[in-house]
């Protein structure tokens, strides 16, 4: 697929995360994407659900697998409107999915708080290499402070 292609996931999964918080949630959406399809999106729910684990990559794979009856997304792709934080990436990662593409990084996020720097420190974990395909691309008309500064 087309850098194109990976933008217009990116700007849905970007355009979730915009609606969940004027709903008054976190700034992150994510989409999951199969054979061209969406098989599972969502939305950063923490705070409305107390559910630690509620981001919207696990969101995203939570609906994936009744949708596709299997845990195994193996030739799934993942777009997220922020970098993955260790317990979603872990996730992707178990679930075989095949890539993660994502617009903001953790120093786009860290201004207004919202990276997963310091999760993936305390663990010990290192993106060097990545455990799977990890690639940042940018969205045309959105920012960091757009999402995040609202």
């Amino acid at each position: 697929m087309s850098d194109a292609g990976h933008r217009r996931w990116l700007a849905q999964a970007v355009d979730l995360a915009l609606e969940n918080v004027r709903a008054g949630g976190r700034p992150f959406g994510a989409v999951l994407v199969k054979d061209g399809g969406v098989v599972g999106a969502g939305v950063n729910r923490m705070m409305a659900t107390c559910d630690p684990s509620s981001h919207a990559e696990m969101e995203a794979l939570r609906q994936a697998g009744p949708t596709l009856g299997t845990v195994d997304l193996s030739g799934s792709v993942l777009y997220a409107s922020g970098h993955p934080c260790p317990m979603c990436l872990a996730a992707a990662v178990m679930t075989r999915v095949s890539a993660v593409y994502y617009v903001f990084s953790n120093a786009d996020a860290e201004p207004y708080g919202f990276a997963s720097t310091a999760a993936y420190q305390t663990l010990g974990v290192t993106l060097d290499p990545p455990p799977l395909s990890l690639t940042q691309l940018d969205v045309p008309g959105r920012t960091a402070a757009g999402l995040y500064g609202t």
